[in-house]
């Protein structure tokens, strides 16, 4: 079984690497750049900071709210934009395409996660805070009524893969992909809080058997992120929490801001980096991200 020493190394320690964002979100390393990418969503622009000089910079202003992203097989960034009320791709020249904004007849809420399945399709988050939270899109309703957890590929379309959650938020698979995990970030439901991770069955591009896989106490359980072992690394509102793939909590990372993302990245894979509410961190791990 992993322990908390199998996960970060002795004086592994949370460094904060870029701050004076106001709502730090969406981190995703891209190897080709060197460097990582994440949201400042209220202040509606994409942040990078670069690991060979430190250096932060904007690099993209005017984005219409975008949020969680994820690194494509070409190279291309699909990230969920809620401003658009869309999934958009970003290429390598910096245009930005539309993949999918609409269900049918109705519009999408305001997708907020996105993550590369095994068959190469996107499965997303549909919440809706991009239409009800002033600073992070624009003011809207709900068209299909819900918020759903949706699944895209070239040859279906898009279809709603998740639907019995009240506000879908963070979303990975499990190393294999054949476990889809999604946190709830919705409020709490008279005694019973709504702040935990579901955890689904993936067979033929659908989803079943949803069940609990772990509750955060302090915060929301928003982004999450998979290691190489299966464990799941979740935001919360005290730093990160990991879960081993039975639900059991294995370690605790402090984090001095609210955290609302995490990924790992970096020149070996290593690195967790952390965007927490104006900052982004990182702490140095044994482990690496989940691949198929």
């Amino acid at each position: 079984m992993t322990t908390e020493t199998d996960l970060l190394p002795h004086g592994s320690a949370v460094e904060r690497l870029a701050t004076g964002a106001t709502w730090s979100e969406g981190p995703l390393w891209i190897p080709d750049e060197g460097g990582l990418r994440w949201s400042d969503i209220p202040g509606n622009r994409i942040m990078r900071w670069d690991a060979a000089t430190s250096e932060v910079s904007v690099h993209r202003s005017d984005v219409e709210f975008t949020n969680g992203r994820m690194l494509d097989s070409d190279g291309s960034v699909v990230q969920c934009s809620h401003g658009r009320r869309r999934l958009e791709r970003e290429l390598p020249d910096g245009t930005v395409t539309e993949i999918v904004s609409r269900w049918g007849e109705h519009r999408l809420n305001s997708p907020n996660d996105v993550a590369l399945a095994p068959d190469g399709s996107y499965w997303f988050t549909d919440p809706d805070y991009g239409i009800t939270q002033p600073r992070e899109g624009h003011p809207g309703i709900r068209e299909y009524g819900a918020c759903h957890v949706f699944r895209w590929s070239d040859t279906d379309g898009l279809t709603s893969v998740i639907d019995d959650m009240d506000r879908p938020n963070g979303i990975a698979f499990s190393p294999d992909g054949s476990i889809v995990y999604v946190t709830d970030t919705g409020p709490e439901l008279g005694a019973r809080r709504n702040h935990r991770i579901r955890a689904y069955d993936v067979n033929d591009a659908q989803s079943s058997n949803g069940r609990k896989f772990a509750a955060i106490e302090v915060g929301l359980p928003d982004g999450i992120t998979v290691d190489i072992e299966g464990n799941v690394w979740s935001s919360a509102g005290d730093g990160v929490h990991v879960f081993s793939p039975e639900g059991m909590k294995l370690t605790f990372i402090p984090v001095p801001e609210v955290v609302a993302n995490l990924c790992f990245g970096g020149a070996d894979g290593t690195d967790l980096f952390i965007t927490a509410t104006t900052s982004l961190y990182r702490v140095r791990t044994s482990t690496r991200a989940a691949q198929f």
